[in-house]
């Protein structure tokens, strides 16, 4: 059976965009038969209260994107939020030091974002790997100073994979990333790492997300292997833009569902998503379940979106 899952990561209220990825994500699994869970991502607690998780799940239920799995529908695979999980990113963690394949970093924020360093076309620092080759004296002495963050030794291999609507992709994790982390400085487990472990502990089988994570595939893709656990398939979706050609934030009032909600119902939220996704004919309401027989992945752009000026007025 497909599982898809939704993940938001709650730092506020949700907008067109998390929509949109809740949307598409419910369709594809339920289409296929499948169900979906839902995982709530606030591994920084600071960033993530609880309040803005519990406000999250209900915005989805008013929407009708409810889920199969997680916060109050139960499930075997819980806890459903992130926050604790933390035994099972140690164990996994632990696996990966095990193999020799962990090493202490002290490079500071500053240090890593130096004009020197080497950047990525999309402004990511690629990890020249400083503290690679420390000796364990080495390591200890800076440990005095600074606690450090832990990275994983990439091989020099190409990793590549074919998504289910983006089409073949692939990175040389040496060349094009660089060794990346596992845990930060701070202790806070990295997004890569968890987000393999609880996709596999959850028997997540596709993953539908935003094409601005297309590049962390690879990465997630050599830690499944690594750690011996079965990959999904991924499905990457354009994102939605403001009529300027902005990427949308959780800063985007306009966008945000608390204002929606008082401009427009929920199938008329989902209606203009549809319309957006290219599988609705126009931007009239409907339902998830109405859309149902609508949705085609082939009928998605794969360019970015943007939000025609006026459309959620």
């Amino acid at each position: 059976m497909v599982v898809g899952r939704f993940a938001p990561s709650p730092s506020g209220r949700l907008h067109l965009g998390n929509l949109f990825c809740c949307l598409l994500a419910w369709l594809s699994a339920h289409q296929q038969g499948g169900r979906v869970v839902l995982r709530v991502e606030d591994l920084d607690t600071a960033r993530c209260p609880r309040r803005y998780a519990l406000q999250a799940m209900e915005d989805l239920r008013w929407l009708g994107l409810t889920w199969d799995e997680g916060p109050g529908a139960g499930g075997t695979d819980g806890p459903y939020f992130q926050s604790e999980r933390t035994a099972l990113y140690q164990m996994a963690l632990q696996k990966l030091e095990d193999m020799g394949l962990v090493y202490p970093c002290f490079c500071t924020r500053a240090e890593l974002h130096a004009a020197s360093a080497p950047h990525r076309g999309d402004g990511q620092v690629i990890y020249g790997g400083t503290c690679r080759h420390l000796t364990a004296e080495q390591a200890a002495e800076k440990a005095r100073v600074r606690a450090p963050a832990l990275r994983l030794r990439v091989p020099d291999e190409v990793v590549s994979f074919t998504d289910g609507h983006m089409g073949p992709y692939e990175e040389n994790l040496a060349r094009d990333c660089g060794d990346f982390l596992l845990r930060r400085s701070d202790g806070m487990f990295a997004y890569q790492l968890a987000v393999v472990v609880d996709d596999a502990a959850m028997g997540v089988t596709e993953v539908v997300r935003g094409s601005d994570l297309l590049d962390s595939t690879p990465r997630q893709l050599l830690l499944y292997r690594l750690l011996d656990l079965p990959s999904p398939r991924f499905c990457h979706f354009p994102l939605l833009l403001s009529h300027d050609g902005r990427r949308l934030s959780k800063r985007d009032a306009d966008a945000g569902l608390e204002a929606l909600m008082g401009r427009l119902g929920p199938e008329e939220i989902l209606g203009r998503l549809a319309y957006l996704g290219g599988f609705h004919p126009s931007a009239a309401a409907a339902s998830a379940e109405e859309l149902l027989a609508e949705f085609d992945w082939a009928k998605v752009p794969k360019e970015d979106i943007p939000i025609p000026q006026g459309l959620f007025s």
